[in-house]
């Protein structure tokens, strides 16, 4: 039988990836003995002969109306509901000889102080996840909601892992962990714990498996705090070794990760609490220099959220001194916005509600107090505070980011969950533009890259073309809107949103589909009237 089990698999030259994996599984779950034996039969061959037989179609339809006795067919076979059914890393393929059955489950002695394993099962994946496809974020919640502060230490084998580790650290989702990285895999991991204590969380690299791998796992157990996780990365895609790191208490195990996001979602399963209220997508509206017109493309975006796409919609105006939101709007500068940064501590959702400004039903805003009577020295960290108690107010903030470059402004670019740069046709918006798409690309290497506008744009007397953007700066413009002054200085005259204002003006219909293009919505058509003869009869008369 153990011979049979190492012609059946080895942990550690299985680099075929999912698809041998799942075509080495037999009938019973179990891998195969060979291409041309699904599994090892017990007793003679002459008294299952009758298994080759194929069943007619007769035959077929009488098993599947029949209706089995499960406790009688157990009876029938020796079977026990109560017999253990650990991973023997010896005993993987399946053998139907019930005698040897039960040796594999006496011999779980020998893997006693594994179950003592000193980690918390936090989620137990789907098996679906053993596979080597990309997990990446969709558009759930999950997307872009931050893991919260944790200490995680990586022990590594392999460069290639420790480079995909160091892109995982670096995403905006793990923005609040602090990651420490080690080579030399589990044997490391179990020696640095000896005189260190244990962090929240363990990501463990295991190119071995079988005994010595439980062994290994047993050990780091005896050093590891009750509440500490530990999530393997290994390279055998087999079942019964998924269900025994499982049982044994190990929080999760991939197989050969290919993507940082795969890594990511792993943690983010185990420290997001699934049941807690979603929280709102920040999307940063940034221009690649003043009067580029970013402020006002933000505050139509958001109105045209909150009214047209019945999306609950919070506005922040961080140019404290010279912000525009109150005009635009027709509100009167207040000091909510400065208050809560002030003591951000204080803010939660009962003084939120009472500091917010409320435009319409599904619009507030959180202006700027447009004062030159104080310095505005704000600590970083207040700015970040801030937008994660609005989050939990709306699904959409919209965050209109001065033309500045402050640790903040910063920082609030690099964690935004979506960006969108306002440019201009002209040169210095061009070599801006580049500087902010390089930095931005760099710090969040696992997200989609900015939107990029043009707006203001005139093919006679523009500098730039919209094409050359592309070509140097690497980013196509997803939108280009034309040079229309009189449509935007009527809307900022009556404080009216421009969909109002030009309502059939393509710059309206531009930022209609910008809004649907970020929120990731299709507007609703709206429903032409049917064509009723006896209506125009009545006209008539």
């Amino acid at each position: 039988m153990r011979k049979a089990a190492e012609e059946t698999i080895d942990f550690a030259d299985d680099e075929e990836g999912v698809a041998s994996g799942a075509a080495s599984l037999g009938p019973d779950g179990g891998p195969l003995v060979s291409a041309n034996v699904r599994y090892v039969k017990s007793g003679p061959a002459t008294d299952e002969a009758w298994l080759d037989d194929e069943l007619t179609d007769e035959e077929l339809a009488a098993l599947g109306e029949e209706d089995f006795d499960e406790e009688l067919l157990a009876a029938e076979l020796g079977e026990d509901d109560t017999e253990d059914f650990s991973f023997d890393p010896n005993e993987t393929a399946p053998v139907i000889e019930r005698p040897a059955a039960k040796n594999s489950g006496a011999k779980k002695g020998a893997n006693a102080p594994l179950v003592a394993t000193a980690v918390a099962v936090s989620h137990p994946p789907a098996v679906a996840d053993l596979g080597d496809e990309l997990t990446e974020y969709g558009s759930s919640d999950d997307d872009h909601r931050p893991v919260p502060r944790i200490s995680i230490h990586a022990f590594c084998e392999t460069p290639e892992t420790t480079a995909l580790l160091e892109r995982a650290a670096v995403d905006r989702r793990l923005s609040k962990t602090h990651m420490t990285m080690h080579m030399g895999g589990l044997p490391k991991a179990v020696d640095h714990f000896q005189s260190a204590s244990t962090p929240n969380l363990i990501i463990i690299e295991a190119l071995e498996g079988g005994e010595s791998l439980f062994a290994q796992l047993g050990e780091l157990a005896e050093v590891c705090d009750p509440s500490t996780k530990v999530i393997v990365l290994g390279r055998a895609n087999d079942i019964g070794l998924f269900r025994e790191l499982m049982r044994q208490g190990i929080s999760d195990y991939i197989v050969r990760p290919k993507s940082p996001l795969q890594i990511i979602k792993s943690i983010a399963t185990l420290y997001i609490d699934p049941a807690a209220p979603p929280i709102g997508k920040t999307i940063a509206f940034v221009g690649a220099r003043g009067g580029a017109g970013s402020s006002t493309l933000a505050h139509n975006v958001a109105w045209c959220s909150a009214e047209e796409m019945q999306s609950d919609t919070v506005i922040l105006d961080l140019d404290l001194p010279f912000g525009t939101a109150s005009l635009d709007f027709e509100q009167d500068p207040t000091s909510g916005l400065i208050e809560a940064l002030s003591s951000p501590e204080r803010l939660d959702d009962v003084l939120l509600d009472r500091l917010l400004q409320k435009h319409t039903e599904r619009l507030s805003l959180f202006t700027a107090p447009n004062l030159l009577d104080r310095d505005y020295d704000i600590d970083d960290q207040a700015f970040e505070t801030v937008i994660d108690v609005v989050r939990s107010a709306a699904p959409t903030i919209i965050v209109d980011v001065p033309h500045v470059w402050t640790g903040w402004s910063k920082r609030l670019l690099q964690s935004a969950d979506q960006i969108v740069i306002t440019a201009t046709a002209d040169l210095a918006s061009f070599r801006n533009t580049k500087n902010l798409v390089d930095i931005i690309s760099g710090s969040r290497p696992n997200d989609s890259p900015p939107i990029l506008i043009i707006n203001q744009f005139d093919p006679k007397l523009s500098s730039v073309q919209p094409q050359q953007y592309e070509e140097h700066v690497g980013l196509k413009p997803a939108f280009v809107f034309g040079w229309e002054p009189q449509l935007f200085h009527t809307a900022a005259t009556n404080a009216a949103p421009i969909v109002q204002v030009g309502a059939k003006s393509k710059t309206a219909q531009s930022i209609r589909e910008l809004t649907s293009f970020i929120l990731g919505r299709t507007p609703i058509a709206s429903k032409k009237s049917k064509f009723s003869l006896a209506g125009l009869v009545n006209k008539k008369k």
